[in-house]
This record gives structure tokens, sequence and C-alpha cells, in this order.
């Protein structure tokens, strides 16, 4: 059993096509900021598990097919600004330059409950500019999994992150947490759907017997990043982990196209960030010669 960096697929006996297009001899180095996803997939608190079933195995048909029924807000996805903010563009309609560019992963460290503030970003480095990519490690991405302590305890941006990429007009924005809102200032807290207990009302209880202040004083407003940034057509990365340790700290290219859904208000993601350590690599000019 080897792997792909060798030019192999698994076991050389059922190696029956050509691997050497799939070897990178590109220069580049590829880094999957995406969790893996599949069968007893983590999910928010208030969606259906996700179900995959087998209409055709390799036993009775001779080949493999799948169905797969799961919303598009799993694992790690994209938010389209129509998926708060009424007449704004759906997934098909955000343009592709937008899932393709330079941009910082930048580390800003959080414990549970706290909140991603203006100051951090500013702060952060390498410096976030106008037009980045901006995804941010706070190190909660080691909790990811079918628990609440992601889900309900997590850091996370609130109004103030919001309208700060608004102000700096930065691209795209993602980080490694349950959603682009602070858990709170979403639905497991007392908000929308969640109203008046919250999805998970021992998380809010818990808040306020630790706290001495009331969620709806602290977190009065139900995703006010989402609405800020979707507004302004900033699409929104959620639950990135993967190799994100390895390029925390670094400019790079990133990725991420979704699918073409029309009227799509999300979509999962293979988010990938590209280094290019000698430099050399070009995109074709498009000529034919």
């Amino acid at each position: 059993m080897t792997g792909w960096e060798n030019g192999d697929w698994r076991d050389e006996s059922l190696c029956i096509f050509d691997q050497s297009n799939l070897l990178n001899k590109m220069g580049l180095e590829f880094y999957d900021l995406s969790h893996p996803w599949g069968l007893g997939q983590p999910c928010w608190p208030y969606f259906e598990d996700v179900k995959i079933e087998r209409l055709h195995g390799m036993s009775k048909s001779g080949v493999l097919t799948q169905k797969i029924t799961t919303v598009m807000h799993s694992g790690t996805h994209v938010d389209a600004p129509a998926h708060v903010v009424p007449g704004t563009p759906f997934m098909d309609e955000v343009p592709l330059p937008y899932f393709f560019g330079s941009g910082v992963i930048v580390s800003i460290p959080k414990n549970k409950w706290e909140v991603i503030t203006a100051e951090d970003l500013e702060n952060a480095r390498p410096k976030i500019r106008e037009d980045d990519i901006v995804i941010v490690n706070t190190g909660w991405h080691k909790y990811y999994g079918d628990n609440q302590h992601y889900y309900g305890y997590s850091p996370g941006f609130y109004k103030e992150a919001g309208d700060w990429f608004v102000k700096k007009k930065v691209k795209m924005v993602g980080n490694d947490t349950q959603a682009l809102d602070h858990p709170l200032g979403t639905a497991i807290g007392p908000h929308g759907p969640g109203a008046p207990h919250g999805l998970l009302p021992n998380v809010v209880e818990e808040y306020e017997r630790e706290t001495g202040r009331k969620v709806l004083d602290d977190f009065p407003e139900w995703e006010p990043c989402h609405n800020a940034i979707l507004s302004a057509g900033i699409c929104g990365f959620e639950n990135i982990g993967g190799d994100i340790d390895k390029v925390t700290g670094k400019r790079v290219t990133f990725a991420a196209f979704p699918w073409r859904w029309k009227k799509g208000d999300g979509c999962i993601v293979r988010l990938v960030a590209i280094v290019d350590p000698s430099g050399t690599f070009r995109i074709e000019t498009g000529k034919s010669e």
C-alpha cells in the first residue's frame, strides 16, 4: 500500500490506469483546510443527520453509486449572501473570482465564549489587506466533532468584527468555529429559531450563571457578522480545519469553488491553501503558442 505521492494507487495489482497526470510536479504545496466529511458528520444543533445510501454496490452491481441527503451548511462550507440577506446573490450568482485569490491565515487564539474584536483583526499578522481572503485560526478547530463543546462554547466573530471586515473591503472571510457569528449570537442562543431559550438552553443558562449577565445584554443582535459581511457581498467560510495550523501566519493563494447550484444558499467546499516556494509557477496565458 503506497500513496499518491509515489505515483501508486493503493495496491499496484489494482492500478489499471496511468496515474502520472496526478503527480504534483508543479512545485506547489497544497494544504487542505477542510474537515473530512461523510457518515457520522458533525451537524449544527438543529440540522438533520447526513444520510449516505448505496444505490449500487460492487457485490451486486459491479459499480458503486451513492446518494447523499444533506444540508449544504455541513462541515467546511461557504455561505452565499442569500443565506441571510433577501435580494442578494445566490451561490451560482457569486462571481468565480471570489473563490480564488491571495489572502492570509492569521492566528487569533481564543477560549470559551471569547469574542474576536476589531483590535484583534487590526493587530493580526500577516497584515490583512483590502481584497484579501481572510481566515482566522482561533485554535477551536481541534474540538471539531459531534459535541456541544465545539458548537455551544466556541469563540467567534460578532458585530464589531463584521463591520471591520466590511470597512477593510476584504473579499472573503472564514474561521475555524461553528459559524460566522459567536454561538450566543446565533439560534444556539435566544435568537430567531432558538428564541426564547436557545437551541442549547443549558449553554445559555451556564453563560448567565458564570458571567452574571444576560446573553441578550452581551449579544443583543442575531447574527450581526453574517448580516454585515453578506450584505456587503463578502461570502463566508465556516468550520475550517484540516491543515490550517501548517499555514497559519502565512500569506497564501486560496481556491474553493462551490457547485453551480441555482438559487443555492451555501455549499460544501474543499478549501485549499496553495504556496509556491520557488515563486516560478505561472498560470497559462490562454495563448495557443
